[in-house]
Order: structure tokens, then sequence, then C-alpha cells
């Protein structure tokens, strides 16, 4: 653990610009054979977060490992600080999954992000692992026109900056914002969204780990702090 959790806004914000500066931009990584996603939920009355992670075969996308941890949320929802309310929760499930993944894609943000520093960089930081975030919704920055076709793909730039790329998944339907979250260049992550979407508008790990977050019944009780 690089720090603590139980932090002030300000201290969370910066320790964001202090991490970033370890994010490596481009590809680190030998032969990817496994892909993981990475989602959390928050069940009903319960005042906790629900982390899963899903592991795949990256050629036949069929689940090989998975995993669900619960935690009591110690840290507002406050955007641009996500990172800080999920990630402790999602340690606790990669912690119980026995199968390490290659790369890892997060329902969040990593370099888009107005500190640069999103949820995919945090968790890919900490872990040291190939990291893309996979956004339904855009944080910051702009971008041009995308072409409706399936595998169009326009730059997301923050001024003169590309912080990430707005990916087309499906044809004629909204797409995703892809950044890059650690140790993999935004080129690289751009084809990954793509090959893990194959028909549906997420990619099939991160729709894996909603579907296991959203399980109403949870696996194990959930930790504090």
């Amino acid at each position: 653990m690089k720090h603590s959790w139980q932090v002030s806004q300000r201290a969370a914000a910066k320790i964001q610009l202090e991490l970033r500066t370890e994010v490596i931009t481009e590809d680190r990584f030998a032969i990817i054979n496994t892909v993981a996603g990475v989602d959390v939920s928050y069940p009903a009355h319960r005042a906790c977060a629900q982390a899963a992670v899903v592991v795949l075969d990256i050629n036949s996308l069929v689940q090989v490992d998975s995993a669900l941890a619960q935690r009591i949320t110690s840290f507002p929802y406050i955007p641009g600080l996500l990172s800080f309310r999920e990630t402790p929760a999602i340690l606790d499930a990669f912690s119980r999954i026995d199968k390490h993944p290659d790369l890892l894609l997060c329902d969040g943000h990593g370099l888009a992000h107005p500190r640069r520093f999103g949820l995919a960089c945090h968790i890919g930081v900490l872990l040291d692992i190939p990291t893309i975030g996979v956004a339904k919704s855009l944080l910051t920055g702009e971008h041009d026109q995308l072409d409706q076709q399936r595998g169009s793909f326009q730059p997301l730039l923050d001024g003169n900056h590309v912080i990430g790329a707005v990916v087309r998944t499906r044809t004629s339907v909204r797409p995703v914002y892809v950044s890059v979250g650690h140790r993999i260049s935004l080129e690289t992550a751009v084809e990954f969204v793509l090959q893990c979407s194959p028909r549906y508008r997420l990619p099939e790990p991160i729709r894996s780990a909603h579907r296991l977050a959203s399980d109403k019944t949870g696996l194990h009780p959930p930790a504090s702090g």
C-alpha cells in the first residue's frame, strides 16, 4: 500500500498528483493471455462498496476466474476522487483471485482525468499491472465528431494534449472513452478495447464484472476501513 485511504479531499488530490508521475504510458508487457474487468456497485441500504473482478481468456473471452468483495465506504462520492471510494474494495477482490490477469480493464477513467490520475491509473500503479480505463461518460476533454462505424475513434484532447480516445465499439451506438491506466500505450489500449467488445458497447470483461458486482446476495461480509 503506497498511502492511507483515510485522508481529506485535499490530501487525496495531492496523492493523485504525486502518484501520476509513476504512470507508464507505453507498452510494458509480454504476451497477454488473460484480461480482467473490474466494477463496483453499491447495494441498496448498505454503506459499502461491492467490487468484482472477473478474469477472461483474451481470445475466447471465456471466464477463468472471479472474485467479489465488500468494504464499508469511508470516502464520500466526489467527482475526480472516485478511486479513493472504490479502490480499497477492488484491491480486496483482487486478493481473492487465483489467476492473476495479464491486462486489466476498469469501468472508469485513466489519464482522461483532471489530474491525469483516474481510477484506472490508481489501480494500475498500485497493482503494477497493464491497465486501461474504459468510461461510459466524458469527465474532461474535447473531441471531434466521430464516424458511426464500429472501430472509428477520435483523440480526446485537453488543449494540445491527447489524454485518451473516443471509440465506437458498436455501429451507431454511443462511444466509450478509452484512456491509458498504466503500462500500455493509447494505441494498444484502443486495440484491446475493440478486441474485447465483439458484440456490445462495453468490453466483455467489464460487462462480466458488472454482472457480478450487481449480485445482491454478495459473497463476503464487508470489511471496514
